[in-house]
């Protein structure tokens, strides 16, 4: 079979000089692109590459012939870019592995994801959505300071810096100021969960989904906050050398329940075939859920490749199970 492959790597778009300087962060590398062509092969197929939406759009008026796609662009410039991939595909007729346009929309508003897992029983910290500094009501907060503020329709931990943990009403309102200015969109607060460490749960397959060993994550240790959040690609706080501790313990019974608050996650987002679920832990130990993606990197150095080598897999032979668990789910296997 012919499979295309979409993706957006760092070059794929151009910014303009008010773009904010974390614009391209949530991008892959080209290692990337050759670690899916690798398990296509592997799987004894044809991998085509195809690149962005508008590389899609432009090749399939050509004639592009496809038997199915594997996608993982985030795209650019809109809260609706990640679903413009799997429209098209869908429009053409082509099957396509991973979430769908409407899954994709939902998951990357943080605010109508919170919501929806919240009416899943899972535990999520309470929120209020700003779209002004002036729209911050100091009666009516999410909950105790501090407060943790973020974009609503980003990924990868674009806009957040160590000012987005705040202390105070004023504090709040200029991180909101910072991103609906920067960003051009909502602010999100939430209050900062602290105590317990903070982790991340692949999530693979589909009815039923496969939660795959818990990872933790490193967090620096004067603000409390997640070192990948500092050091992603573009943050103003990339370039410093971040010490890091790693908070809790992950004893069997939270993996545990790690695991099977992300598979629910999973299904009640309606996700398919691969995502990464993010949670903080509290001083007591109960988990808190924070987002999840369906769109997760599949770089040969990140989440997906340090779970295979903990489960004794080749990288390359573990996505290619992955990418054939959702070849057969597409019938296409």
């Amino acid at each position: 079979m012919r499979i295309g492959l979409l993706y957006d790597t760092f070059d794929a778009y151009s910014w303009a000089d008010d773009d904010p300087p974390d614009a391209d962060a949530e991008y892959e590398p080209e290692e990337t692109v050759d670690t899916l062509a690798a398990a296509v092969e592997h799987l004894g197929h044809t991998p085509v590459r195809i690149g962005t939406a508008a590389d899609l759009r432009d090749r399939l008026g050509e004639g592009l012939s496809l038997d199915a796609a594997i996608n993982i662009t985030e795209g650019a410039h809109s809260r609706n870019r990640e679903a413009y991939v799997p429209i098209l595909l869908e429009m053409a007729g082509v099957p396509c592995l991973g979430s769908d346009a409407l899954t994709l929309s939902v998951t990357l508003d943080k605010a109508w994801t919170k919501d929806l897992v919240a009416a899943a029983d899972i535990p999520t910290p309470p929120h209020r959505v700003y779209s002004a500094p002036e729209a911050v009501d100091a009666d009516d907060l999410p909950g105790a300071f501090p407060l943790f503020v973020k974009p609503r329709y980003e990924g990868t931990s674009k806009g957040i810096t160590p000012d987005s943990k705040v202390e105070d009403v004023a504090a709040l309102r200029g991180a909101v100021d910072r991103i609906t200015t920067t960003y051009d969109q909502d602010a999100v607060a939430e209050p900062f969960v602290a105590g317990g460490g903070e982790f991340t749960v692949a999530v693979v397959g589909h009815d039923p989904p496969e939660a795959l060993p818990v990872l933790q994550r490193g967090v620096e240790p004067t603000t409390g906050l997640g070192l990948h959040a500092l050091e992603h690609r573009g943050a103003p706080t990339a370039d410093r050398d971040w010490e890091y501790e790693l908070r809790g313990t992950l004893a069997p019974a939270l993996e545990d329940r790690l695991q099977a608050l992300s598979r629910r996650a999973f299904d009640t987002l309606d996700c398919r075939d691969f995502a990464r679920a993010d949670f903080r832990v509290d001083g007591d130990g109960t988990p808190w859920f924070l987002e999840i993606n369906p769109l997760p990197t599949f770089k040969p150095d990140d989440t997906f490749a340090i779970v295979a080598e903990l489960m004794g897999r080749d990288y390359v032979d573990y996505l290619a199970e992955v990418f054939g668990r959702g070849l057969r789910r597409l019938g296409l296997s």
